[in-house]
């Protein structure tokens, strides 16, 4: 049966707003996004406070968010100096300082961007949790199996790297903490942006399912004596509900934008780290195979160097790119409803509606991006494709580096 959508914001009553949180059993969206929530705040980048309906800032937690930053940033010039100037940490060859130079780089931009865009998430969150409020708890309920799980066990896995920290010596030591912390402050803004684009899928498929009850009710045939007052009692209903599923389509659509602009750079440092991680985890993985020095095992975190960042970033991005275009997926699948709608009537007023409708879905194109890169699946086809054409690269300059050094020797003994 179809279920009327209203304009108005629904008070909540006090049972659901003293309603604790459950693992698995997500019923709105702050329960939803709770774990995550928290585990953003241990890391020190959730300076907000969270009343019954509402985000706003914190003052303390402000404090303590730039205090992390800026121990965060000057720590990570100590590590530029130690690894790049110094001798104290010293790399082993150039694939390895290229490596280790764009990870602290991409990190640090990721890290100055979410204390820069505090504020603009505060208002992303605040929206988003305004329009899916109207979202039925059977779908948080469903999104709460695939967000905790993905969470929690993504965070103590990371987390359970930390004895791979320890080293005798110091600076080695804290340089391995500090990529550490790099890790999961990307992974939790990563996971925090498939979150919202999951609540956001939501939104679209509840929209979608109205209309096909919509659907529903316009096709559905009734006797020929009752159907001239049933249709001017019906037809006021209809445009109503229409008009105010077009109204939270145009409000789903612009939190898309703004999810695009609050996240857009993090996004492209994500995806430019994860490129670089696992072509260099495999150009080392594949000198090691062939008895060449590679980089220093001892700098990483990782129980497996070789394997793990390979396995962790590749799930990560597939995840993200699997959450985008589902969502997409989902958004385009309300111009498909429409049309059928618009087939199924022959009322004039319901068909204008339906074209205004129409008319908007096609301005509002509802794809999740980051300057202008679109997160998608032909996202992933170029990253594997990038992957390969510039591990093939690197292979060709460590064969022609070995045909040298071969030739020199060679010239060397002869001479």
């Amino acid at each position: 049966m179809f279920r009327p959508l209203s304009t108005k914001k629904l008070p909540r009553s006090k049972s659901k707003t003293r309603q604790r949180w459950r693992l698995f059993h997500a019923t709105d969206f702050q329960s939803l996004m709770y774990p995550c929530f928290i585990f953003c705040h241990v890391i020190g980048i959730f300076p907000y406070k969270i009343n019954a309906s509402a985000f706003s800032g914190s003052k303390a937690r402000y404090i303590l968010s730039t205090f992390v930053l800026l121990v965060f940033c000057g720590y990570g010039l100590v590590v530029f100096y130690q690894t790049d100037i110094s001798d104290t940490l010293k790399y082993n060859t150039v694939p390895a300082a290229l490596q280790g130079n764009c990870y602290y780089i991409l990190g640090g931009i990721i890290a100055i961007v979410t204390y820069v865009m505090s504020g603009q998430r505060m208002r992303f969150l605040q929206a988003l949790q305004e329009i899916s409020s109207r979202l039925p708890p059977e779908s948080y309920h469903r999104l709460s199996w695939l967000i905790h799980a993905k969470d929690i066990f993504g965070f103590f896995f990371l987390l359970g790297q930390a004895p791979n920290a320890y080293s005798p010596n110091v600076y080695q030591a804290l340089a391995k903490v500090y990529m550490l912390y790099i890790t999961l402050l990307v992974f939790q803004i990563d996971m925090l942006y498939m979150n919202c684009v999951c609540v956001l899928k939501a939104c679209f498929k509840r929209i979608n399912e109205n209309l096909a009850n919509l659907r529903e009710l316009v096709t559905s045939d009734e006797p020929h004596l009752l159907r001239r007052i049933y249709h001017e009692q019906r037809n006021p209903f209809l445009l109503m509900e229409l008009k105010a599923l077009k109204k939270r389509h145009l409000m789903v659509s612009d939190t898309v934008q703004m999810l695009n602009s609050t996240f857009s750079l993090q996004l492209l440092a994500t995806v430019v780290m994860t490129f670089g991680e696992i072509t260099f985890s495999l150009y080392f993985y594949i000198l090691k195979w062939h008895g060449e020095p590679t980089a220093d095992p001892g700098r990483r975190i990782w129980y497996s160097y070789y394997t793990m960042p390979i396995v962790y970033y590749g799930v990560k991005i597939a995840l993200m790119v699997w959450a985008c275009e589902t969502g997409k997926e989902q958004a385009a699948e309300i111009g498909t409803t429409v049309h059928d709608v618009l087939i199924s009537t022959g009322d004039k007023q319901i068909k204008d509606e339906l074209q205004l409708f129409s008319l908007q879905i096609l301005h509002r194109e509802n794809t999740f991006s980051a300057k202008g890169l679109t997160v998608d699946a032909t996202l992933l086809t170029a990253i594997v494709g990038s992957i390969t054409t510039y591990l093939l690269i690197l292979i060709q300059f460590m064969v022609t580096a070995n045909a040298c050094v071969k030739t020199a020797s060679s010239n060397s003994t002869v001479s």
